[in-house]
């Protein structure tokens, strides 16, 4: 496809094609002139990145579309400060990076932009995982981070490999998995007594049973790390309100009945 821009653009694109440009213009001004961002590095702007990426999946989670607008132009501001830092030294610039993006979904999608065909959303997985290894990757587990964190790696690693057709067939499958790697992890000590464990090997059973239940959970389209951090939400809820309850008490958490403090989750529970 060419890269050359048409000759006359229709009044929205040119609204975003100005906006865009606007945000590259002051990137400009502030790495010339502000004495904080001109001292940035990549590695500086590294956790802050991530910190924003965080932010915008709470804003996601909380559906608040205005906060997730907002945290959407810091990661796109991130963007454009990378990449002005990369012009600065001759390496690549926006236009580099944007092209790239552009040319990377024009090849591994041959079934928009070539003669291939896929119908499903299964099928256009697959020819997308082979079109990674046809481009260089060694392994279809190679393009996921080794600094993700855990729960979302492991469900990034199971969709990579039902992209190339290795997953269970049923749900049924799935599940009896789960109930085989609990019992598993329930032979490695008796709930009813405080008799030492084997901590190693229990931690190898419970990893293997948080993997097979991401696994059954993928299989029945939830996402595992949405669940879990709606549930973590949810806690986090409740548990304020208990503090708050208390505080309206006179009371201190510590010096509470297990009790006392059900009462007020159950009344959190029903808000």
């Amino acid at each position: 496809m060419s890269n050359k821009l048409p000759p006359i653009f229709p009044p929205q694109r040119m609204e975003k094609l100005l906006a865009f440009d606007r945000l590259l213009t002051i990137m400009d001004e502030l790495r010339e002139q502000c004495p904080w961002d001109k001292k940035q590095t990549m590695d500086s702007l590294r956790h802050l990145t991530i910190e924003e990426t965080y932010e915008l999946s709470d804003a996601i989670l909380e559906k608040n579309l205005p906060e997730i607008k907002k945290e959407l132009g810091d990661i796109m501001l991130h963007l454009v400060f990378y990449s002005k830092i990369a012009s600065e030294t001759g390496d690549f610039d926006v236009a580099d990076v944007l092209h790239s993006v552009c040319d990377k979904l024009v090849s591994r999608h041959p079934h928009i932009y070539g003669d291939v065909k896929a119908e499903t959303e299964e099928e256009v997985k697959r020819n997308w995982e082979q079109l990674k290894l046809k481009e260089g990757n060694k392994s279809v587990l190679g393009g996921v981070p080794t600094s993700l964190p855990a729960l979302v790696k492991s469900m990034r690693i199971q969709e990579k490999a039902r992209g190339v057709g290795f997953d269970w067939e049923e749900k049924s499958q799935v599940w009896a998995k789960v109930e085989e790697e609990m019992g598993e992890f329930k032979e490695m000590f008796d709930v009813e007594t405080d008799q030492a464990i084997d901590k190693d090997k229990a931690e190898g059973e419970f990893g293997d049973l948080l993997f097979s239940l991401v696994n059954y959970a993928r299989f029945i389209n939830i996402n595992p790390e949405t669940a879990l951090e709606r549930t973590n939400k949810k806690f986090i809820k409740r548990f304020q309100y208990l503090e708050t309850k208390a505080k309206e008490a006179n009371k201190n958490l510590k010096d509470m009945t297990l009790a006392e403090m059900d009462v007020f989750w159950e009344e959190a529970k029903k808000l």
